[in-house]
């Protein structure tokens, strides 16, 4: 009987212990991509999260949400607004809300609750929640627009000009706004919903809110524009509080000083609030703006978001965001009565302030002129230290090159782009831009000398300089580094292009254009994505398109489309299939189906505006492969015709949207698509292909990549076509010539036909254009053309397609074709050329993923980590299991296939070691 009583005691015991330690963990929950977030729209957000488990081989086979408007509800485990019961899934990311309809300004908690494979329930996740933003105009509480001026009807222009004699338009003046507002109740949440117009700062009692710059993104004025949610709670206090606002002109109003690539004026600079407050006892209260507020000019004198900003210090009024300063000398704003851009969330993450610069050398290439060196060409501001007579004023210009003669050289990337900076005369000032950022490397500062320097005028001092990088704020999700030092170089090269082009739109460039030039969303599309999560910053693309789309079926090639360019600058299928590729990437890579229903009519549209503008199935406009490597300047294309490119990405266009047609059950549309993408590849091929010779028009590398990668090359053909590629490439050396379509499509089409050395070989060199010549010439960020010229931007990443390789070739992780979001994905890493090593990792939506590999003496060591809930077909360069050891032992793993001369096992989660022997 006490042994009996003892067995039962110590299966009590394991059986709470079991319970107390689950084998899963919930962690990183997402609501619309997003953890925590605030001013959520969608009516049905999508939920997700991650698992984490000390065993391997575990998943989820069911899971539990529940979600509550009270947080104590939740700590109860109570899902007032939506319990979704047991549902059995191994679904951990994208599952729809499915609760109460969702209420303006409503906060909600949730937590989630899973069983692993077994049946084991895990504990509850710690709770999350999300706030809802302003779903209506009524939830705005009467808040209207407020200004301290009106613009003039004929003085807007409407749509941009470009390339043309600027108009004669009178200037507009920054406005400061102020409140105050006094409460005696205790306060249990405070937010605030901020929209200004083109860029706001908002102030609480003297101290700026969030960490965001240039609040909110740009968009197409005429129709929507963006609001931003903040959590106040914080920074009320009891008693009287004071609220400012400064507002810039960002794309809202572009003055007609100095450099600008576009002209357009929306209105003058306008903002529009509204404050909710909840007390301890149950009431709330809020505050809007309205003709309650103050308003009057503020020191910035001039702001335009491509030609500078400056900023009077003898004009700041001491203490106008704190509660006490007198305003009875400001004005009474006008409330703007005209029809406004309807308010939407700004869904994509804020721009934030990351990386700072210091100055690596101070020349003084003239007198009285001096030039700092940051060392590296970023998107961002400078921020100054300086102290002075009260009244100087200091110009200060930025630039990514300079003259032989050592000053800042502007003439490629637009010019007179300046700052001024007059001076309080108060000490050591500090000063930065706040509503305009540029692309540059070179600070040049005239009217002040470095501190220490001679100063017999008596000039400003300049007692500190350095650089601010802004960006997008984007979580980085993946590194890369290997053996080759130059590779390191150029990944690294890429980068500073990637994140210098991430703002609210992905740029071309951040100085000269600042335009969301379409192409390069999708053809850096992999590229981006391994390295951020852009999960939010793609649907706000799309919405920039969707709402660009002109009736006849057109995206034009940027969207947001200020100015309507002529040519294949508006109208080139390369760049305007961003709006049928993009939703198709982002379905592929997050799993999100919801994109593909609300974009399916922009991408049909698209395809139908292609047909119709098709010459027996052939389209033949646009700019073609862009920038590629030719006997001319580079711009349009040289080495392809423009029918090729056109035709070929036309042909893709139609396939997915055949392929959604089917998965969101129209069979009619499917069918329709089915049939014009058959005729248009037998006109393709009819018209570009040799049979006899294997060779796609001229031969060039992309006339020979974009149809091996865009399905239109016959089976029977494929090897041909691409034994011909590789011959043109080893009778050209080994030089690149694709341009800014081609070369994304010439590097899928060599790494899946098994030529990854070729592309080793291509891009392991500085002795002609590439990578390495752009870095033998000081290049410090990706160049807008091979040989890194001076004439064209210095800061464009339109070309970056080797950083896709790095992750998806060198580090092998690749997702499956068949399996949506890395459920299921490939490790199947190259080791080419001469390299020893190469180690990636990559944040997926269900969790990190690692793949590194190194050659020793002993073999092959190869380290992988799979998240919990996905599996991973990975590939060994051996072809017997016997040479592949885990812990010193022999594997048992069973072998899926062979392929090549590679083994391939598929491995559930967790992290791994192994050797493979030679």
């Amino acid at each position: 009987m006490k042994r009996i009583i003892t067995s039962l005691f110590f299966l009590c015991t394991m059986l709470s212990l079991s319970a107390l330690n689950p084998s899963i963990q919930v962690l990183r929950l997402k609501c619309d991509f997003k953890e925590n977030p605030l001013g959520i729209e969608s009516a049905r957000p999508s939920l997700s999260w991650q698992l984490q488990a000390a065993q391997r081989e575990q998943s989820q086979s069911a899971y539990r949400i529940l979600v509550a408007d009270q947080a104590q509800l939740l700590d109860k485990n109570q899902g007032n607004i939506w319990d979704s019961g047991k549902q059995a899934s191994s679904n951990s990311i994208q599952i729809e809300y499915a609760g109460q309809a969702l209420q303006s300004a409503q906060k909600y908690y949730w937590k989630v609750m899973v069983w692993d494979a077994s049946g084991k329930a895990s504990s509850w996740s710690a709770p999350a929640h999300w706030q809802m933003g302003l779903l209506a105009e009524k939830d705005w509480g009467g808040a209207s627009w407020i200004a301290l001026e009106k613009i003039a009807e004929e003085d807007k222009i409407l749509p941009a000009l470009h390339a043309t004699k600027a108009p004669n338009k009178p200037k507009s003046v920054l406005p400061q706004f102020r409140k105050e507002w006094a409460t005696s109740k205790t306060i249990t949440q405070a937010t605030g919903f901020v929209a200004g117009l083109g860029h706001f700062e908002f102030f609480i009692n003297g101290q700026k809110v969030g960490k965001n710059f240039l609040d909110p993104g740009w968009t197409n004025y005429q129709q929507t524009a963006q609001y931003v949610t903040f959590d106040l709670t914080l920074l009320l206090v009891s008693g009287k509080n004071a609220f400012g606002i400064m507002l810039g002109n960002g794309f809202y109003h572009i003055p007609n000083e100095r450099y600008w690539k576009i002209l357009q004026s929306y209105g003058y600079p306008t903002c529009k609030l509204k404050i909710l407050i909840e007390y301890s006892d149950g009431s709330s209260e809020q505050i809007i703006t309205d003709q309650s507020w103050k308003c009057t000019h503020s020191p910035i004198t001039y702001s335009s978001i491509y030609g500078g900003e400056d900023y009077d210090a003898t004009l700041e009024q001491k203490g106008w965001k704190l509660p006490g300063f007198n305003d009875a000398h400001w004005q009474t704003p006008l409330v703007l009565s005209e029809t406004m851009p309807s308010l939407r969330t700004q869904r994509q993450e804020p721009l934030g302030y990351f990386e700072e610069f210091t100055p690596q050398k101070i020349s003084s290439p003239k007198p009285g002129i001096w030039v700092y060196d940051l060392a590296q060409n970023f998107s961002g501001i400078f921020q100054i230290q300086v102290q002075g007579q009260r009244g100087r004023s200091i110009k200060i210009s930025p630039s990514e090159l300079l003259h032989d003669d050592g000053t800042v050289n502007q003439s490629a990337i637009g010019e007179p782009v300046f700052f001024n900076y007059t001076l309080s005369g108060e000490g050591l000032e500090s000063w930065q831009p706040q509503f305009m950022y540029y692309g540059f490397r070179y600070v040049q500062i005239e009217g002040a000398v470095p501190e220490g320097q001679s100063n017999p005028d008596n000039l400003p001092v300049i007692k500190g300089l350095k650089g601010i990088h802004t960006r997008n704020a984007a979580a980085k999700i993946g590194n890369f580094s290997c053996s080759n030092p130059l590779f390191n170089r150029i990944y690294t090269l890429i980068d500073w292009a990637i994140r210098s082009n991430m703002a609210s739109v992905l740029t071309d460039c951040p100085h000269r254009e600042k335009l969301g030039w379409l192409e390069e969303a999708y053809l850096m599309g992999p590229s981006l994505r391994y390295n951020y999560d852009l999960a939010a910053l793609y649907p706000k693309i799309l919405e920039d398109m969707r709402a660009a789309q002109l009736p006849n079926g057109l995206i034009p090639d940027i969207a947001p489309e200020y100015v309507p360019f002529h040519g294949g600058f508006r109208d080139s299928p390369e760049w305007g299939s961003a709006g049928v590729i993009i939703p198709w990437e982002m379905y592929q890579w997050y799993g999100n189906v919801a994109v593909l229903q609300e974009n399916y009519e922009m991408m049909k549209r698209y395809v139908d505006y292609l047909s119709s503008r098709a010459d027996q199935h052939i389209v033949a406009h646009g700019l073609g492969d862009w920038y590629d490597y030719g006997p001319k300047h580079p711009g349009e294309a040289q080495l392809t015709s423009k029918a090729l490119s056109a035709t070929a990405i036309y042909y893709y266009d139609i396939s997915i949207v055949q392929k959604v047609a089917l998965l969101l059950g129209n069979r009619v549309d499917a069918a329709k698509y089915q049939a014009l993408g058959e005729a248009v590849k037998k006109a393709f091929n009819a018209r570009f292909f040799d049979p006899v010779k294997m060779q796609y028009e001229k031969g060039s590398q992309t006339a020979y990549a974009m149809p091996l990668e865009l399905g239109l090359v016959e089976p029977q053909h494929r090897a041909g076509v691409l034994n011909s590629l590789l011959h043109s490439i080893q009778a050209n050396n080994y030089a690149l010539t694709a341009g800014d379509i081609g070369f994304h499509y010439l590097v899928s089409a060599l790494q899946n036909g098994g030529a990854s050395e070729v592309i080793y070989k291509m891009n392991s060199r500085d002795d002609v254009p590439g990578y390495g010549f752009q870095l033998a010439k000081g290049a410090t960020a990706l160049t807008e053309s091979w040989p890194a010229l001076k004439n064209v931007s210095n800061n464009h990443f339109m070309l970056g397609h080797l950083m896709e390789w790095f992750f998806n070739g060198l580090g092998g992780i690749k997702p499956s074709e068949s399996v949506l979001a890395f459920k299921e994905f490939i490790i199947r890493p190259e080791m080419v050329g001469d390299l020893t090593e190469a180690k990636v990792d990559f944040e997926s939506m269900y969790g990190p993923i690692q793949s590194h590999w190194k050659k020793t003496p002993q073999g092959i060591e190869m380290n992988v980590e799979i998240p919990v809930n996905t599996q991973a077909l990975v590939y060994f360069p051996t072809q017997t299991r016997d040479k592949i050891l885990e812990g010193g032992k022999n594997i048992k793993y069973k072998v899926v296939k062979m392929e090549g001369e590679r083994l391939v096992l598929r491995l559930g989660s967790g992290r791994y070691s192994f050797l493979v022997q030679p």
